[in-house]
């Protein structure tokens, strides 16, 4: 059975939900923008809003009959409870402790101040090592010649135990209002700022209180912006005769355009020379060319943002504008990722701004290598319309054309190679690629390369290997000097000179590679053989002194233990190098190329050709003869045209 009491209850908790129900009606083009607006004007998250629907909107057709949305919106009484225990709990919470321990050493504080007949103390107790409020200074403030009476037990126990931020009685005193003070509110014409001005007060006059300014504020209109602070602080500590802040509007913040976030930089003159540890400036990377790869990020859309709308000190609400919206700048080789605000690369290359649109360049294009450029690494293909010089490095993952020369360089590439004017390597030269080199001429350079080299006049004093072939085509298509290996063939018209002068080897019919870690294998397991036997003799001498001496000294025992280790460990590393040997030398015997060398020309005395591992020295000169294997020796035949068909790379001239 419910009780009167209980109804009662009950009929209170429903009074105290509608007085903290605060609702403002909003006209709106969505039912989301009205809350926004709200969320302004009632000061909460639009999470905490509740609405009712006084009239729906519509889009209309084409715009034509577009009515908006009204909405009557309030706050969730439940959530105005929580937003204030939260509050309260807050000050007792991790931030405020934070904040505790910043003024950790403070004083303890107090202030006396008179309202209407009642003197007032409020007292704000030491933290920390800070000192607490003399009570004599306290006494000898209360007792002025207008003082009527002081309670003395209430003076000690606020001084004790604080007044909790509040102004407590404490006595009274001899009022004559004739000597209170006096305040003025002033609003200004924008509505967005109210200032107090107070006069002081005279001796037995009040001071100002907070509900003094609270009630001017409210009798000049002022329902919003309020700030509870900066009263409380003119009340603590007032200043007179000068305007005094103690309420503003909210202004409205216009939404930020949308805007563009680039993942590179799109200023070309920013870009700087790579500096080392020590501070020097490296001239050589000069960090020109900004890379990127296919399907990598290169710029972002940060969309357009709401405005927030603003309120006036006596609650007019301003309207606030939304940031605009922008298009998104796509130029050659990029695209819009799925989320349709990210900007990613269609092609491996160099990203920039052309004519302020996002654009990635497959292609680079250089009057050349040199001081200005500094080495070039590239994500794409090069031309190069000079020359490399000296000392730079070029890197592309695409092709590299060079129309000049390329000096003592190193050049690598992921696909062809052209080199118009030929490459003079100086012996430090160093050209790699995945496919194939052209060239005029090679001299004194270390070339490798997945397919083949082809040269149109000659290949002198250089370590040239191709996985396929080496074929020289031109009038003179001389090799003179240097080691040659190719998988399939060697093509020339001269091999090596008349007198003799630097050695001439050439390496047919076997996989290059495969050939060098062969014998870069057997070369580490002689040494370890080597090693292995004075290991041996070693250990033996330390084991005899043992048997002999039944002990050894600790330095020596370590020594032998270290030494059985080290035995171990090269047994280990000489059985997998000659698994390793084994697997390479089968592979070798089992390669089903049959290499050959051919010279329309002249071989002269003293070149030396393996085929297949087995050498032919030539002694005397020979003409138009192709060098091939057959029943485990090299043979001399008629010359063989080249077999191999030579092409030149796509949109390229070696001319």
């Amino acid at each position: 059975m419910v009780s009167l009491e209980k109804i009662r209850e009950d009929m209170k908790d429903f009074l105290e939900r509608d007085n903290t129900m605060h609702n403002v009606d909003v006209n709106a083009d969505s039912v989301e923008e009205a809350l926004a607006d709200a969320s302004v004007q009632l000061d909460t998250r639009t999470a905490n809003l509740q609405y009712e629907v006084v009239e729906r909107g519509s889009e209309g057709f084409l715009g034509i009959g577009k009515k908006p949305w009204k909405l009557r919106i309030y706050q969730n009484p439940d959530t105005i409870k929580l937003s204030k225990k939260s509050a309260a709990d807050d000050l007792f919470g991790s931030e405020n402790e934070s904040e505790v321990q910043k003024i950790a050493d403070r004083d303890g504080m107090y202030y006396i101040r008179h309202f209407g007949s009642q003197i007032m103390l409020k007292v704000l107790l030491p933290s920390g090592q800070g000192k607490p409020v003399d009570e004599k200074e306290v006494v000898q403030q209360l007792k002025r010649p207008d003082t009527t009476k002081i309670e003395d037990d209430l003076v000690k126990k606020y001084l004790k135990q604080g007044t909790d931020c509040e102004y407590e009685p404490v006595g009274e005193y001899k009022h004559i209002p004739a000597g209170d003070a006096i305040i003025a509110i002033d609003v200004s014409k924008d509505e967005m700022k109210a200032t107090v001005t107070a006069t002081a007060p005279a001796m037995s006059g009040s001071d100002i209180s907070y509900s003094m300014i609270e009630r001017a504020l409210k009798t000049q209109g002022v329902a919003a912006g309020i700030s509870e602070d900066k009263i409380t602080e003119f009340v603590d500590n007032p200043v007179y005769n000068v305007p005094y802040v103690v309420a503003e509007g909210i202004p409205p913040v216009d939404g930020r355009d949308a805007y563009i976030a680039y993942d590179f930089e799109t200023d070309p003159t920013k870009l700087h020379a790579k500096e080392s540890a020590n501070g020097q400036v490296d001239f050589k990377e000069l960090n020109l060319i900004q890379n990127v790869i296919k399907g990598g990020r290169l710029a972002q859309k940060i969309p357009a943002e709401r405005g927030k709308s603003g309120k006036t000190l006596f609650g007019r609400y301003l309207e606030a504008k939304n940031g605009k919206d922008i298009p998104i700048p796509l130029g050659q080789n990029v695209k819009l990722d799925s989320d349709g605000v990210t900007v990613v690369a269609e092609e491996d290359g160099q990203v920039m701004l052309i004519a302020g649109k996002i654009t990635v360049e497959p292609l680079l294009q250089l009057d050349g290598v040199n001081i200005k450029t500094g080495n070039i690494k590239f994500l794409g293909t090069i031309i190069i319309k000079g020359n490399v010089e000296d000392g730079f490095n070029v890197d592309a993952s695409g092709n590299v054309e060079v129309s000049g020369t390329v000096g003592r360089c190193r050049v690598n590439a992921g696909g062809d190679i052209i080199v118009q004017q030929g490459i003079f390597g100086k012996d430090e030269g160093c050209i790699t690629g995945k496919k194939s080199l052209w060239a005029k001429f090679i001299q004194a350079a270390k070339v490798e390369v997945e397919d083949s080299v082809i040269v149109t006049d000659s290949i002198m004093n250089s370590e040239v290997t191709a996985m396929k072939n080496i074929i020289l085509n031109g009038k003179k298509a001389q090799i003179t000097g240097g080691h040659l290996f190719a998988t399939e063939e060697i093509a020339a018209k001269n091999i090596g000179s008349p007198g003799g002068g630097a050695e001439t080897i050439l390496e047919v019919g076997f996989d290059p590679r495969a050939k060098q870690r062969l014998d870069e294998l057997q070369d580490k397991q002689g040494d370890l053989v080597k090693e292995l036997e004075n290991i041996d003799l070693d250990i033996s001498t330390l084991e005899n002194q043992k048997k002999i001496r039944r002990m050894l000294p600790k330095d020596k025992e370590d020594n032998l233990t270290k030494l059985r280790e080290r035995r171990d460990q090269i047994n280990a590393e000489s059985s997998e190098m000659s698994a390793e040997i084994e697997k390479l030398q089968r592979h070798l015997r089992e390669l089903k190329v049959v290499g050959k060398v051919k010279a329309s020309g002249t071989v002269y005395a003293g070149v030396k050709i393996y085929v297949r591992d087995v050498l032919d020295e030539v002694h005397t000169e020979v003409t138009s003869v192709t060098f091939y294997y057959e029943n485990s020796f090299v043979k001399r035949g008629k010359y063989e045209p080249p077999a191999a068909e030579i092409k030149e790379p796509d949109g390229y001239s070696t001319n």
